[in-house]
């Protein structure tokens, strides 16, 4: 709460704010030159005193060249005796406390600067699992236009949004899609509430807090999914039959074009009711992004919620959703809608993986052109001239256009991926890194946007498998060797290892193998003539495999 007062406050001086996600490496953003060229720079995330710290020492060092020194830097502490939240400088000539604020403001007035529309309004960072992080550059206009966009959309549907809306911000603020979210919250005189920290037990700020409009990202709402599921389990026979009897008949009416609360009124009243208040009883709207929600989860949360379910997709890069899905309309259940007010979208050629706009269906990388784009990546001239081709920005995104007109989103360029929780991962890089293990001779890295693990197909290296068979007692061809437990445990074991070796992040581990004694061959189609993966043919190859992996270890996961 007191960043987000930060940064009202730097709007109304008319200086910007600069966004961390707490994923960000220490030595992925800005050199000590680059933030000082802001007067604020707001960060937050488990690494900021690190960060902190070696900042303090860039901004001494740099002191010479910015002689009129204005920033505000520090981090949050709670006090020993008062348990109240403070700033804590990190430089000794700042001293800022904001519990004090209004108190510090009359005693120092400072002359209120309103912006211009090309005023940069704040510099919003990439998360950097796609690599080093970018500065996405958003100005006045931009922001505003979006807010501007939001109100025409919502403005053709019967339900409007009031002062009595409240929203349950437990994304981070330097999340584009929550930024835009709580600035249009407060532009309609809404109120925002914040979750205490712990995803765990978000059920218990739901309850607490009651929200009618929740934003997340797929991961979320599976685990929304996971919990009804799970209850559903517990109840007798004869109660859970009637539920998915229910459940048949509202969603039947609801493929019909009937509106969700309109469906089905008695079984709202004798099943559904109970989870919306396990919701807080007050939630009328939920919002997917950061990746593709699966249409099970979504046409699920559609009938059992009382509450309307849509997707959006967007980037930083776009200021946040550049397409969103339309309230009670079945036919867009997983996809992510169409383009939002103020932007275009089509869909470029990618020859080389295969996918051609003029197809049937028509699929392509997603190109984005309209008044709510960023102006470029702070400090990078040449990445910016590369993101923007004839004027429109190439978002890297596989998208599918369905005959309704809306956009799925069904791959990522260059074999990047998202999961279920909305990280990216490089798949190629991951797989050279987990190439160098001993044990492996190849490896194949899946992973897709409904699955929150990453598993993989390893080719073992013969010499390394046999001589742990030796060691433990095993004898046999390497195919009998592959089917064994133990073998596929020191696998991921080594994998693990040299994850740990690299760095990797928590996401990045590889969950589950599957172990293959003969190298990826042509005879199989699985590799090119000059040896690359072909990760389509890779995929309907072990995909029977690959599923019945995933099954396992989610099995794992709910015992």
């Amino acid at each position: 709460m007191d960043i987000l007062h930060l940064v009202l406050i730097c709007l109304l001086l008319g200086v910007f704010s600069v966004h961390l996600f707490r994923s960000t490496p220490e030595t992925g953003c800005l050199d000590g030159e680059e933030l000082l060229m802001g007067r604020w720079a707001l960060i937050s995330g488990k690494h900021t005193t690190k960060f902190m710290m070696k900042f303090c020492t860039l901004v001494l060092h740099y002191e010479h060249l910015v002689p009129n020194l204005d920033v505000g830097l520090g981090f949050m502490e709670q006090t020993a005796h008062s348990g109240l939240w403070r700033w804590r400088p990190a430089v000794p000539t700042v001293w800022f406390v904001c519990l004090s604020m209004i108190h510090w403001g009359k005693e120092n007035p400072q002359e209120i600067s309103p912006p211009q529309p090309f005023n940069i309004c704040t510099i919003m960072y990439t998360s950097g699992t796609s690599g080093d992080p970018k500065g996405v550059v958003l100005t006045h206009e931009t922001i505003a236009l979006l807010v501007y966009g939001i109100d025409l959309f919502l403005d053709q549907f019967e339900d409007k949004m009031t002062v009595d809306d409240m929203y349950l911000s437990f994304l981070p603020l330097a999340h584009i899609l929550d930024r835009m979210i709580e600035e249009y919250f407060f532009h309609k005189g809404a109120s925002v509430g914040y979750y205490h920290g712990n995803l765990k037990e978000l059920r218990d700020d739901i309850i607490e807090l009651k929200p009618t409009f929740l934003a997340g990202v797929p991961r979320v709402y599976d685990m929304i999914h996971e919990g009804i599921k799970k209850a559903l389990e517990e109840l007798s026979p004869l109660r859970k039959q009637i539920f998915y009897a229910l459940y048949k008949y509202k969603l039947f009416w609801m493929n019909r074009g009937h509106k969700h609360k309109y469906a089905s009124p008695l079984a709202d009243l004798l099943a559904f009711r109970k989870v919306k208040a396990k919701l807080g009883g007050r939630l009328r709207l939920l919002l997917s992004g950061g990746a593709p929600l699966s249409s099970e989860v979504e046409e699920f949360l559609r009938v059992t919620c009382c509450a309307f379910v849509v997707q959006g997709y967007g980037l930083t890069e776009t200021c946040g959703a550049c397409t969103i899905g339309f309230p009670d309309e079945m036919c867009m259940v997983g996809a992510v809608g169409s383009p939002a007010v103020y932007n275009e979208l089509r869909l470029e050629e990618v020859s080389d993986m295969g996918y051609n706009p003029l197809g049937n269906p028509p699929c392509g990388e997603i190109c984005v052109r309209g008044k709510t784009l960023f102006s470029e990546y702070y400090k990078n001239p040449e990445l910016t001239r590369e993101s923007f081709k004839d004027g429109w920005f190439h978002t890297g995104d596989i998208g599918q256009m369905l005959p309704n007109g809306v956009v799925k989103i069904i791959d990522r360029k260059k074999n990047l991926i998202k999961l279920s929780q909305g990280e990216y991962v490089a798949l190629e890089y991951l797989e050279n890194v987990y190439g160098v293990t001993p044990i492996v001779d190849d490896v194949w890295v899946y992973g897709n946007s409904f699955k929150s693990m990453l598993v993989a197909v390893v080719v073992l290296h013969e010499e390394n498998a046999k001589k742990w068979a030796y060691l433990n007692g095993y004898t046999g061809s390497l195919s009998e060797l592959s089917s064994l437990n133990n073998l596929q445990n020191y696998v991921l074991s080594e994998l693990k290892s040299t994850a740990e070796k690299n760095k990797m992040r928590g996401f990045e581990f590889i969950k589950g193998v599957i172990l293959e004694p003969h190298p990826f061959d042509m005879e199989r189609d699985l590799v090119t003539a000059t040896l690359k993966k072909k990760r389509n043919n890779l995929l309907k190859y072990y995909q029977a495999e690959i599923d019945a992996l995933y099954l396992k270890l989610t099995a794992k996961i709910r015992s």
